[in-house]
């Protein structure tokens, strides 16, 4: 993307206002959409996003900026102009200094990828929108259906005064199907929406059938469904997109951004208990095709697997290089960002739950009564504090150790910290759902997911 004489031009210049140390980051990513609403195109749109952003550190002091000038002229002025910005009186010339011996890095893919979305014309992905499409449309009170297909390959450079050099590809693609049930009374959707660090050779098979008569399954479960009584109550949430609650609100807690600014209930509890001994969790961003997953973070770490709680005992958290410089806590391969316009900060990969020794409807017969929150939803949380507030899309009401009448409106209110502790029993069915992060560094794709698991109370939201 760069030749080195410049990559170390620029790296020298950055650093020649007496800063510690400098980086280069370096993008070039294409991104495509579709869109069709009741079998009709919509929308189809795609662009080409390349920049550099440009860090340097003076102790753990950050200084960031960017620019989608990428000429040596251009990324010089950007240098130049940081090397002042932390109050330095001017700047050394780096043009008589000797280059940087970099190491270069290229990491094997975890991942070949047979079907490159960006070289495959629209009209095979209109094919398989067509395929979810039909799959949900006019089943059971299902009135609308609207769909995106989603797809992005990121070439990207990052290099720094140390000498490293690394470079990656990155493919993702993504298909996400709403379906909207109308009984002429009352209205519910249900969504699904599969998506992989993968081309689409992804989508092979009956994937796209599946998403779409899942979302249409969600949609006619609950459009007749009563509201969900309010109250504290046991109860199960669903595996895959249930893991949502532990990625908010105890996930973005372990990340050494929070960690850092003592801003963390877990700051000071490492190698303690944290959760049920039932409980162990990692942030793996070494699972080959996984929507999260990276060959190398935005700093040019490799990724990894941490084990983040083992038998409920906090292990790791996971840290970039900022956090280990500010923590003591080894980096985890962890620094991510959206684009070249963010400083990377320490975030998610694919950030799940481990399989435990019990069953769903081993869970499900504990509870006499309670709620069995199927699929969940959005929501809110405080980050400092864990605090949350999430929809469930999908819930049923539990009696006698079964599941009952579906319910609609009903939201899960507590507390990641507090819950961790609540949770008496996991199942064995480990599921993963896709989704985008948003932090300090930007939107993010992320994979969260647990199996079924059991809070022995939690507050419900719903109606009195």
């Amino acid at each position: 993307m760069l030749n080195p004489e410049t990559v170390s031009k620029v790296l020298q210049t950055a650093k020649s206002g007496g800063a510690d140390w400098s980086e280069l980051f370096i993008e070039d990513t294409i991104t495509s959409s579709l869109r069709t609403l009741n079998g009709v195109v919509k929308d189809a749109t795609g662009g080409n996003e390349y920049g550099a952003g440009i860090r340097v550190l003076y102790g753990t002091k950050v200084v960031y900026a960017y620019t989608n000038d990428c000429s040596e002229q251009g990324l010089l002025e950007i240098a130049q102009a940081i090397a002042k910005a932390y109050g330095s009186s001017g700047v050394t010339d780096a043009a008589g200094r000797g280059g940087l011996d970099f190491r270069v890095s290229t990491p094997a893919p975890m991942y070949a990828v047979k079907h490159h979305p960006i070289q495959t014309g629209q009209r095979e992905k209109l094919e398989l929108m067509k395929r979810a499409h039909a799959a949900a449309w006019g089943v059971g009170a299902v009135k609308t259906v609207d769909v995106m297909f989603l797809d992005y390959a990121q070439k990207m450079l990052v290099a720094n005064s140390d000498g490293l050099w690394a470079e990656d590809e990155r493919i993702r693609s993504r298909l996400y199907v709403n379906a909207i049930a109308d009984d002429g009374s009352n209205r519910a959707t249900g969504t699904a929406g599969p998506g992989a660090s993968m081309g689409l050779e992804f989508f092979d098979g009956n994937l796209p059938e599946q998403t779409g008569a899942e979302a249409a399954r969600i949609a006619n479960a609950m459009v007749g469904a009563g509201y969900a009584p309010a109250g504290k109550t046991p109860v199960v949430i669903g595996n895959a997109f249930g893991g949502v609650i532990f990625h908010e609100a105890c996930g973005h807690i372990l990340e050494t951004t929070a960690v850092e600014k003592n801003a963390s209930v877990f700051s000071d509890k490492m190698n303690q208990r944290i959760a049920g001994d039932c409980v162990s969790a990692v942030d793996d961003g070494t699972i080959p095709g996984a929507w999260g997953s990276i060959n190398i973070d935005d700093e040019g770490m490799p990724s990894e697997r941490t084990v983040l709680i083992e038998n409920g005992i906090l292990k790791s958290f996971m840290v970039d290089y900022v956090g280990e410089l500010k923590t003591g806590f080894p980096r985890t391969g962890s620094g991510r960002r959206q684009n070249y316009t963010f400083a990377p900060a320490s975030r998610m990969r694919n950030t799940f739950i481990l399989e435990g020794r019990d069953t769903p409807e081993s869970l499900i017969k504990q509870i006499s009564y309670g709620l069995y929150a199927k699929t969940m939803g959005g929501g809110s949380v405080s980050p400092g504090t864990g605090d949350y507030n999430f929809t469930v899309v999908e819930g049923y009401m539990i009696r006698n150790g079964e599941i009952c009448e579906p319910v609609r409106g009903a939201a899960l209110v507590g507390n990641g910290a507090e819950d961790l502790m609540n949770i008496t029993g996991v199942a064995g069915d480990l599921a993963r759902g896709q989704g985008n992060c948003g932090s300090v560094s930007g939107s993010i794709p992320t994979d969260v997911g647990q199996p079924h698991i059991l809070i022995s109370e939690i507050t419900v939201g719903g109606r009195s």
